[in-house]
């Protein structure tokens, strides 16, 4: 038991927001065992609210060629609001972790200009080979929403044990409309965000940034 606690630790840990990826694609069939095992995940009444389009090779370059112009051009669709508004400590956390990613990249704070570039690379995937797009099925909302979330988790988990990386990126779910219609996509098929996954590029400034995490007492309180 003992190593099977420290192997599942290896792995959490090993998990970061990685943002520079190899172009070799994964094989087809460890992608089809990372979905597979994925799909234990729990859900509300075993639901499994769900659906998952996973991009790549000309699918993937099309959406790479298309979503940067349209976002500068405001050509922006939302299924779900953004609307979530940080303050004290969820606001500190937001500022040291995205200060963390630009002191990897040697960008400084007041460099608009480049911070934009780096932002936008969100849009080309970080040279991803692979983008999971997660959707889920109207009418549902944040319940489900919620147990997309522990699938996410399980699978951003599996990829890392296969020794992929991964990115979750809310800023794809900005360009829902022409998700859909490129990978023709239903439109009750509501997309929260994507996931940019691949083999890490071991020699990119992107990929040095480290995060904290809050502490335990801050976070979880324990009741006798």
């Amino acid at each position: 038991m003992a190593d099977r606690a420290g192997i599942f630790e290896e792995i959490v840990l090993g998990r970061r927001s990685l943002r520079a990826f190899l172009p070799e694609p994964v094989p087809v069939q460890t992608l089809q065992r990372i979905f597979e095992v994925s799909q234990r995940a729990p859900s509300n009444c075993n639901t499994q609210p769900w659906i998952t389009h996973v991009a790549s090779g000309a699918s993937l370059q099309t959406l790479r060629e298309q979503l940067p112009g349209r976002f500068m051009k405001g050509e922006i669709s939302l299924d779900f609001p953004y609307d979530g508004v940080y303050e004290g400590v969820y606001k500190e956390r937001q500022y040291g972790s995205a200060q963390a990613l630009y002191d990897s990249l040697g960008i400084e704070r007041s460099d608009k200009s480049r911070r934009q570039q780096q932002f936008m690379r969100n849009f080309t995937f970080f040279d991803a080979p692979h983008v999971a797009f997660l959707f889920l099925p109207q009418p549902f909302g944040l319940r489900e929403a919620a147990d997309l979330g522990m699938y996410a988790q399980t699978l951003m988990l599996a990829m890392t044990a296969h020794g992929l990386g991964s990115c979750p990126q809310t800023a794809l779910s900005f360009e829902a409309d022409c998700i859909r219609e490129s990978l023709g996509i239903d439109a009750s098929n509501k997309l929260l965000f994507g996931i940019s996954f691949g083999y890490p590029d071991p020699d990119a400034a992107a990929n040095a940034c480290t995060t904290d995490r809050a502490s335990l007492a801050d976070c979880v309180y324990f009741h006798d």
